[in-house]
Parts: C-alpha cells; sequence; structure tokens
C-alpha cells in the first residue's frame, strides 16, 4: 500500500540547478531538453539530453537530484511500447516521475543519500507518480508495467536462482493467463466447454459474466506465485486478461500497419497495386452485402 500521504503533494518536485549549483526549494521543477537524433541499427532513434536538473523529495530517501552529470545523461521518456501508449502516453503530466525513474534505474545517473535498488527505484517512481497527479489506478498500472521490467533484468542483490524464479512466475502466469483467455473466448461462442466458472449451455450474458468474473480470480491466484511481486502479479494479470482482446486487435492493425509501411517504402509500385486491390475488393464485398441485405 502508498506509505505517507495519499492525496499529491506537487511540491514535492522542485529545480535541481546545475552543478556546480545547488536545488532550490523555491522554485518549480524546470523540465528543459535538448532533442538528440542517433542511428541504431542504421535506423534513427530518438532521445533528449537533460538541461536542468529535477530535484524530488521522497517521503523514503529525501532528496534525489536527477541526472548526477546533465551532460552524460539522455533519456527517451517513459519506455512504452507503442501498443500500449493510448494507455500509457510516453509524456505527460507523469514526465518529471518517469525522468527521475530513468535516472534511477536506465542511467544510474541521480544524487542521493543513498544508493537505491532497483525494486526501490519503482516504489519510488509510483510515489512521485502519485505527487505529479496521476490517477490511482494507471499509476498502479504503470507501476505494474514498470516491475515486469525489473523482474527481467534483476537486482543487484539478487542471487541467479532468485531472478529464475521470479521470471518463471511472472511469465509463465502470463502464460497461463493469456491461454485461459483464448480458451474462455472459444467457450464463449461454443467452440469448447472446458472452463468450469463459464460451463455450457448457460446462455451467453453468464457465460460472460463467469469469464469477467475468471479473468479477476485466476490472475489474483496466480500472482500470488510472484512472492514479493504478488500485487504486480495480479493488477499485471488482470489486465492482460480484461485487455487481451484489444490488445490482440491493436497487435492485428499495428502489424498491418508496419507490413503496408514497410511494403510501400521497399516496392512503392508494388504497394500501390495492393492499395487498390483492396480498395477494389472493399468497394465489391460492400455492395455484394448490400444487394443481399436488400434481397432477404
Amino acid at each position: 500500500m502508498e506509505l505517507g500521504p495519499t492525496t499529491p503533494q506537487p511540491t514535492a518536485f522542485y529545480d535541481g540547478g546545475l552543478p556546480p549549483g545547488g536545488p532550490r526549494r523555491d522554485l518549480p521543477a524546470k523540465i528543459m531538453l535538448e532533442r538528440i537524433e542517433e542511428a541504431v541499427d542504421g535506423r534513427p532513434r530518438e532521445s533528449f539530453r537533460m538541461l536542468r536538473r529535477i530535484a524530488y523529495d521522497d517521503e523514503r530517501y529525501g532528496e534525489i537530484l536527477v541526472p548526477a552529470d546533465p551532460a552524460a545523461f539522455a533519456t527517451d521518456f517513459a519506455s512504452v511500447p507503442t501498443l500500449l501508449t493510448w494507455l500509457v502516453p510516453r509524456t505527460g503530466a507523469h514526465l518529471p516521475a518517469a525522468l527521475v525513474h530513468d535516472g534511477l534505474v536506465g542511467n544510474q545517473d541521480y544524487l542521493a543519500s543513498q544508493e537505491i535498488e532497483r525494486v526501490e527505484a519503482d516504489l519510488v517512481f509510483r510515489r512521485a507518480m502519485r505527487d505529479s497527479g496521476i490517477p490511482l489506478i494507471r499509476r498502479w498500472l504503470v507501476w505494474s508495467a514498470v516491475s515486469l521490467g525489473t523482474i527481467w533484468s534483476g537486482s543487484a542483490s539478487w542471487s541467479g536462482a532468485q531472478r529464475l524464479r521470479y521470471r518463471v512466475a511472472a511469465f509463465g502466469s502470463l502464460l497461463v493467463v493469456a491461454a485461459l483467455g483464448v480458451i474462455a473466448t472459444l467457450d464463449l461462442v461454443d467452440v469448447v466447454a472446458w472452463l468450469p466458472w463459464m460451463g455450457a449451455d448457460r446462455g451467453f450474458l453468464l457465460e460472460l459474466v463467469g469469464g469477467l468474473a475468471g479473468a479477476v480470480v485466476v490472475p489474483l491466484v496466480l500472482g500470488l506465485t510472484w512472492g514479493r511481486f504478488a500485487i504486480a502479479g495480479a493488477i499485471t494479470g488482470i489486465a492482460l486478461a480484461v485487455l487481451l482482446h484489444v490488445t490482440a486487435l491493436l497487435l492485428a492493425v499495428t502489424g498491418a500497419y508496419q507490413l503496408a509501411e514497410r511494403v510501400a517504402r521497399r516496392t512503392p509500385l508494388f504497394g500501390l497495386v495492393a492499395t487498390g486491390v483492396v480498395l477494389a475488393a472493399s468497394v465489391v464485398l460492400t455492395l455484394l452485402l448490400v444487394g443481399t441485405a436488400d434481397m432477404g
């Protein structure tokens, strides 16, 4: 649970200044960025250099300054997959918190009274999002997603066995949730009848309600296998179960778009021909369906 104040504390962020100067509590945080574009594997990659520090007064670790060395620090903001930016945009009100977290984790370029390990840095991020005014559900969703990155990368204090255990528990349980989501969809349209909480011949509405209940209960149980990350496991599992179909649809649309862009870039003529065929087929199909409806 959240420790300390539960309402946003916007004054927890303030101007971090520039070395050799110190932070200024009497001034608000200033986000001053310089855009950098570098070629990575032959493709342009955008990042930003902070021209001024951000200071954050965390309720547990006290004052945190990011970055320690502005000249060596670069960020890509919140590292959110393109597929999920509809839920968590790369920038916005959470940007100061994301920059602090990037300094604590991605770049490890910060000044604080003590070293902050990765798991604790995620908690700092969650508190910083609270103080940025991010709503409760969204910040816990984002924290849970960030915890997945921590589980994958591991912490310096973990043994190899601990890292493997957390990985197997987290990604194994998410695979189970995804598989059950597919089965639940097939159960809903009466292709199979394998899930006891949905059953057979109960009617569409009852099966739908049963499926939604299972999408909450199953991830809650599987989340217990995540150990110290149990809350993140439950939240991530429920989010995956509830948003599975939306995510799959977005993945299909995104994949089709990226394929079309690649074809158009490499063979423009073929791209134009394929576009014409798709448009013509769509027109013909629409006319056939309208004609069939009129005849009925």
